[in-house]
């Protein structure tokens, strides 16, 4: 259901685009990893996800379970919370091996927060990713996305004046999904991060570039 309502409510509120590398579309039981870089960016990604073909489970902070109907909603589509910080944390990874090992497609967030700065490229990666893919074998499918910050970004009185002005001035979005690469148990943890997040920037700044939108320095 999130996934038809984001694919039915985005189009409303912006004008998406949606690229991939040849041949790149997520298959089933992929680990689709994106980047971060506003609280829209689940919206987006779902709407981008969905116009591929691919309706994801998602692994989201634990938190959007305390929200009165979302939390039920989430649970009933068997979207995966994630305790940061708490021995409940193992729980996510056993989960979405599951949902993979099921056929599901799993989303997730690894950098595990918002960047610091604007146009700052994927902060470093959490190790989980790394450990989902070497204990299930998935392909690991990058996603890059820009402009979601038009729909909500900066404080709270911001962020309600984009999302309720977004309609009228439908900002553009990006989605640029990479090529799939493997994180298989022969490659160090150090070393399959750094790839992983090698692929990530690059489907981000596919998707920058393309919205034109400026990069700090160091972000190639």
């Amino acid at each position: 259901m999130l996934s038809r309502i984001a694919g039915a409510v985005v189009p409303v509120f912006c004008r998406l685009n949606v690229t991939t590398d040849a041949g790149a579309a997520p298959g089933a039981g992929s680990i689709i990893i994106a980047n971060h870089t506003s609280l829209s960016d689940p919206v987006a990604v779902l709407a981008a996800l969905r116009r591929l073909g691919t309706e994801p489970v998602v692994l989201a902070a634990a938190g959007l379970w305390r929200v009165p109907v979302l939390g039920r909603v989430l649970t009933r589509e068997g979207h995966i919370p994630v305790h940061r910080h708490d021995p409940r944390a193992a729980q996510a990874l056993q989960s979405a091996r599951a949902a993979l090992a099921a056929g599901r497609s799993v989303l997730l967030y690894p950098e595990g927060g918002l960047p610091h700065r604007r146009g700052a490229p994927p902060r470093p990666f959490h190790p989980g990713v790394f450990r989902l893919a070497r204990s299930s074998g998935a392909q690991v499918v990058p996603l890059g996305q820009a402009g979601a910050r038009a729909l909500a970004s900066g404080g709270s009185v911001e962020q309600v004046a984009r999302v309720l002005t977004a309609p009228l001035r439908r900002p553009r979005l990006y989605v640029h999904v990479g090529a799939p690469l493997r994180l298989d148990g022969e490659q160090e943890q150090t070393r399959a991060l750094s790839l992983a997040r090698g692929a990530l920037t690059r489907a981000w700044l596919t998707a920058a570039g393309r919205l034109g939108t400026p990069t700090l320095p160091g972000a190639s």
